[in-house]
């Protein structure tokens, strides 16, 4: 290990891991922001609007899931194919991502413009939190059936180069977004006072722009562009290739994302105070989380492009380097949440039972982000950029959904525990696989090159 950790050139690696990272950093935060947004928002028009619109983008979340594997794949396959410069084969892997997340996008979209009562019902027993979520999905729905495109071109802006470029896209489409948030939530500008619709319309003609600059940006010369004239010709071998990565990739995201979409259902029904202070703390944790995103994105296009290359040793030092500095990140960021609490607490209007639900949430909250940020850069990053992608779902469907997830249920409908113990249960399965993660980690079974010469 001394040897690879020597090898790398703290110039080259934090200048790379600065360029990569800080957009995608930016990116990450101000998408967050629109979730902070529509709480802080919500929240002055009334605790019911924000906590419904909260449940709501629950099914969002579900979706990113399904776009997060695929988008993911061709993150993970782009890197290495950039890094060995086939330009031919990425325009084949961006017709296979189109393909997949344009299906997913039409099926989300479907399911909110058709039974958005019967998806609310899964996440709120209250029906007034049941009619504001669903009024909210018919209209968001919209942006939904076209973020899959959206999010195929800044996967494959990001592993070519574009990364900057990438992240302006979103910034700008989020920067409307909240303004437009602005606009229909109060009825601004001669527009009618919409709440928690006017969210969802904001978020729907934010999308709109953001495929737009994606398509105006792309068609430069220096872009890698899909090729829609054989978009359902796909190579089989690619095609297999990008199995292997994005069926793992599914598994976990579904397990990760049905899993915090779980949470959130179990905390949603205890009780409404539980259900807003669960609301706000998922902002915040969010918003605390972008840095750990970035890195761990950055992380795999690095690891990738230099394994891709043939620089195995390379993308091995680099992958050593980044876990380390991964615990870096993890105690910043829970020294960042506490930082944090006291003004949050004083700026969210809730009930005195929900503010003292969401005080404690934030201090269970920062010993989780120790766990969430190692794992993100570690697994998510460096492991998942040498195509191990396998691992991942392993280890959430015991840690999550074996330890977590029942400990959570069971203390909810069954014990009748307080809500702060609930809730550490829902934060328990990213501390505890840490040890787990490292042992898989000193493995090297993620150091590998997984480019193909292709046969057209």
């Amino acid at each position: 290990m001394q040897f690879e950790m020597k090898s790398v050139d703290n110039e080259v690696f934090y200048g790379k891991l600065k360029q990569i990272s800080l957009p995608i950093i930016l990116q990450s935060l101000m998408l967050s922001l629109v979730a902070a947004g529509d709480a802080l928002m919500l929240g002055r028009v009334a605790q019911e609007q924000m906590t419904a619109v909260s449940l709501a983008t629950q099914i969002q979340f579900v979706q990113n899931m399904f776009l997060f594997a695929i988008t993911g794949a061709a993150s993970i396959l782009g890197a290495q194919y950039w890094g060995k410069g086939d330009e031919s084969t990425l325009r084949k892997l961006f017709n296979l991502t189109l393909l997949f997340t344009g299906l997913t996008s039409v099926l989300f979209f479907s399911a909110c413009e058709l039974v958005p009562e019967l998806l609310m019902h899964i996440f709120a027993a209250d029906e007034g939190l049941i009619r504001i979520g669903s009024a909210y999905l018919q209209i968001a729905g919209w942006s939904y059936l076209i973020t899959g495109i959206s999010q195929s071109y800044l996967a494959l802006m990001k592993v070519t180069d574009h990364v900057t470029e990438s992240a302006w896209i979103s910034s700008s489409a989020v920067i409307f977004n909240i303004l437009l948030n602005a606009v229909f939530i109060f009825g601004l500008l001669g527009a009618p006072r919409m709440e928690a619709r006017g969210a969802a319309l904001a978020t729907t003609l934010a999308r709109v722009i953001e495929l737009g600059l994606c398509l105006v940006l792309s068609a430069r010369k220096d872009y890698i562009k899909p090729d829609l004239r054989h978009l359902f010709s796909l190579n089989r071998e690619l095609t297999s290739d990008f199995s292997k990565q994005c069926l793992p990739l599914m598994g976990g995201s579904l397990f990760w994302g049905v899993g915090f979409t779980s949470y959130t259902a179990i905390m949603g029904h205890m009780g409404v105070d539980a259900a807003a202070a669960n609301s706000v703390s998922a902002v915040v944790r969010d918003l605390i989380c972008c840095a750990c995103n970035g890195v761990g994105s950055a992380a795999a296009i690095m690891v990738g492009n230099e394994l891709g290359a043939g620089n195995l040793e390379r993308g091995k030092a680099y992958g050593i380097k980044l876990k380390n500095l991964s615990y870096v990140i993890g105690f910043a960021s829970m020294a960042l949440v506490f930082a944090v609490t006291p003004f949050v607490l004083h700026f969210v209007i809730l009930t005195d039972q929900a503010q003292s639900y969401l005080k404690g949430m934030m201090l269970i909250m920062g010993i989780y982000m120790i766990g969430r940020c190692v794992n993100t850069v570690t697994i998510n990053g460096v492991i998942d950029g040498g195509g191990d992608t396998l691992f991942d779902m392993y280890s959430l469907a015991v840690c999550m959904w074996g330890i977590a997830i029942p400990l959570a249920f069971l203390g909810a409908f069954v014990f009748h525990w307080p809500v702060l113990l609930v809730y550490a249960c829902t934060c328990l399965d990213e501390v505890g696989k840490i040890p787990w993660v490292m042992l898989h980690f000193r493995k090297y079974k993620w150091v590998r090159n997984l480019t193909k010469d292709l046969e057209e």
